[in-house]
């Protein structure tokens, strides 16, 4: 039988006029999700991956969530996460290497997510272990040759363990925005601290490594359609030993050494970050900031859930020069130092390390 058709009425008309309003707020939502704009961001989803230079490591204040990924609600993942009105689910944990970010953080990832930050690399290429070389007198240490290392790991080897990884970020992720979050460069060329023998030539090829990994994270970041941050020039006069400090020197414990501080993230990272979000922040710095240190029991509550994982990452362990140790000592001997003399140390100090210039120098033009 046929239907018969019949001139729509006030009342079908009236619904379809609200289900073309409706549809076109559900098109009007997803375009302003694909924007950011700042009313889709409410309580959108946020996962931040990575490092310690994104867990928070260098704040001395740490959520209870049974790591030692050391997550702090003053790392700029918490501030943005506050000040921009959205959920956090913080995955980034000292020590992680591109290998842990893929292993234990990429299942917070989902269709869902909205936002994701990124550090990682620095552990793959030995950050913490070169530091703790280049820390010891030279007479004791070979710092060109942990850099030099360094270096190849980072142009030859990470590009490859970067490209993947940000694949399989975009994978788990498609509607995400991704920022890929840089370092700075940790000296201004003197060394300050009593118990570390940095030289400047070390401290300028350290820097140098530090834009090294930033180039080749800013272009594997732009082959897999990323947004770089880029913290180098915002961390310009900050740095350690800078009259005002973003980044700790050597600090008791020592886990605390060579990361931003409070500062770095709330002043450094904090505002390099927030606007490549491209959201309009809903709280004002000092209120985002109370936000966050508030959420601290919600941020451990939810980090636990993932801690069994979180414990298979090895901390980082940067250490300081022992200057009593077994292995020291014998350096000292042979290098004819007395280690009782501050003098004696610091005067091989600078002979040993002018000669291990002098020598790559050579090297470099052969």
């Amino acid at each position: 039988m046929k239907s018969r058709s019949r001139m729509p009425g006030p009342t079908s008309s009236r619904r379809r006029r609200a289900l073309a309003a409706g549809l076109s707020a559900v098109a009007g939502l997803g375009a302003a999700l694909a924007l950011g704009s700042p009313a889709a961001a409410a309580g959108a989803s946020y996962v931040a991956l990575g490092d310690s230079y994104s867990s928070g490591t260098g704040t001395r204040s740490y959520i209870s969530d049974g790591t030692s990924c050391q997550r702090s609600v003053y790392a700029y993942p918490s501030l943005d996460a506050s000040a921009l009105g959205l959920t956090l689910t913080f995955r980034a944990c000292s020590g992680a290497t591109v290998a842990d970010v893929t292993n234990t953080q990429l299942t917070a990832l989902s269709t869902g997510t909205a936002y994701v930050t990124i550090s990682v690399g620095g552990n793959d290429a030995g950050f913490a272990s070169v530091l703790t070389t280049c820390a010891q007198p030279s007479w004791a240490s070979n710092c060109n040759g942990a850099i030099d290392t360094a270096q190849g790991i980072i142009t030859n080897t990470l590009p490859g363990r970067l490209a993947t990884l940000y694949s399989s970020i975009r994978a788990k992720a498609p509607n995400a925005r991704v920022m890929v979050v840089g370092y700075p460069r940790i000296f201004n060329g003197e060394d300050c601290n009593a118990l570390t023998w940095f030289s400047p030539t070390e401290e300028s090829r350290l820097n140098a490594t530090a834009d090294l990994l930033n180039s080749k994270t800013a272009t594997a970041a732009a082959g897999a359609g990323f947004t770089f941050v880029n913290p180098t020039s915002k961390f310009v006069g900050h740095a350690v030993c800078d009259n005002v400090e973003w980044l700790n020197g050597l600090s008791s414990p020592t886990t605390e050494s060579y990361h931003p501080n409070i500062a770095g993230h709330r002043d450094g990272y904090a505002v390099l970050t927030k606007p490549a979000f491209g959201i309009t922040a809903t709280l004002s710095p000092t209120r985002a900031e109370a936000k966050a240190v508030a959420s601290a029991d919600s941020l451990a509550r939810d980090a636990s859930r993932y801690a069994a994982v979180d414990r298979t990452i090895t901390p980082e362990r940067f250490v300081a020069p022992d200057l009593h140790s077994p292995a020291m000592r014998a350096a000292a001997a042979r290098a004819g130092v007395d280690l009782s003399s501050r003098a004696s140390i610091d005067a091989a100090d600078r002979l040993w390390s002018a000669r291990q210039d002098a020598e790559r120098q050579e090297a470099a033009r052969r």
